[in-house]
């Protein structure tokens, strides 16, 4: 027990065998009683520290309104050169591979 105490530098309290869930999962019974300025974890300190609406007019305020966004141009378009029905289509060359 000296140990652990010298560990965290404070008390240590073991939990009871009862307590501690014997056959389940457990955090090991290890509870430090005496720490001077325990910290918040991030979920709970951003949840504590986060900015407050303060203000009526802030709290009361409606989402911005934007104008609707013009139609996206297609992927892909279809280009018939004028002189299709005289000249044969041929396909790119192949790009060699390194």
């Amino acid at each position: 027990m000296s140990l652990v105490s010298s560990m965290f530098g404070c008390g240590v309290v073991m939990a009871a065998s009862q307590a501690m869930g014997i056959g389940r999962r457990s955090d090991g019974g290890l509870t430090i009683v005496c720490s001077s300025r325990p910290q918040k974890k991030a979920t709970a300190h951003h949840m504590k520290t986060r900015p407050r609406k303060t203000q009526a007019w802030d709290r009361n305020r409606k989402p911005t309104v934007y104008d609707p966004l013009p139609p996206l141009p297609p992927d892909w378009t279809l280009v018939i050169p004028a002189d299709a029905s005289s000249a044969p289509v041929t396909p790119p060359p192949p790009t060699p591979s390194a």
